[in-house]
């Protein structure tokens, strides 16, 4: 639902493809521009619906997720403040490939497909960042395809794990109170019971240590010798 909007402009701005755009393109830009109020479990599109708007995360964490038809779902990744959502559908022009899902009580811009065109066509400049975004998507999904049909489940974790570290502090991961087993799972491809006994067998080799609040990486140079010899 909408709701009071706040200045957009400061979580924009940190969006690379945008960076092109004039003063006479962000006034366009801006008054297309809505925040939307999400609560946790809530989707805020599924697979199949046509990507009218590009969003953006305000605040909260949301995730990108594949559906089976008896339930299961493969987290294709988590979404955070700052970070857009569904990039190359909008400029594909094609339908959403996957369900969005907030996380907790969510906020997120969201500006019509219609005016993204338009400004693309006005300011060719941004054609290259985009190029640039939709090649990093690509890769992502190149890489995840890679490491759930040629890597352990340990390996996935371990690989996720250094790649968390890169943006903490002291190697402690905080999980946050969505960031359980069955979610760790779904991101991994595999189930809860798997996933425990992985951290588990980590942590007793003394690289991490698990706690309900955080994850803290004890040794990340044991970590990435550990998936070198994987």
């Amino acid at each position: 639902m909408p709701i009071d909007m706040p200045d957009p402009r400061s979580d924009l701005e940190k969006i690379p493809w945008l960076t092109a755009l004039e003063p006479p393109g962000w006034e366009t830009l801006l008054a297309d521009t809505r925040l939307h109020q999400y609560s946790g479990g809530e989707v805020v599109f599924l697979e199949g619906d046509a990507a009218a708007r590009l969003f953006v995360v305000h605040q909260g964490w949301a995730k990108a997720v594949k559906l089976s038809v008896d339930g299961r779902e493969q987290i294709l990744d988590f979404i955070g403040p700052g970070q857009p959502v569904n990039i190359a559908p909008i400029f594909a022009e094609h339908p959403n490939p996957a369900t969005l899902i907030a996380q907790e009580s969510c906020q997120m811009w969201s500006i019509s497909r219609h005016t993204l065109l338009a400004l693309l066509d006005q300011y060719p400049a941004m054609n290259r960042q985009i190029i640039k975004a939709l090649a990093g998507r690509l890769l992502h999904a190149v890489t995840l395809v890679e490491d759930l049909s040629l890597r352990s489940v340990t390996a996935r974790l371990v690989k996720l794990l250094l790649m968390q570290t890169q943006h903490t502090d002291q190697g402690a991961i905080i999980r946050h109170r969505w960031a359980t087993q069955a979610e760790i799972a779904a991101r991994l491809g595999t189930v809860p019971d798997v996933v425990n006994r992985a951290l588990r067998s980590l942590a007793d080799d003394g690289l991490i240590a698990v706690s309900r609040r955080q994850i803290v990486v004890l040794n990340e140079a044991g970590l990435k010798a550990w998936l070198e010899s994987e």
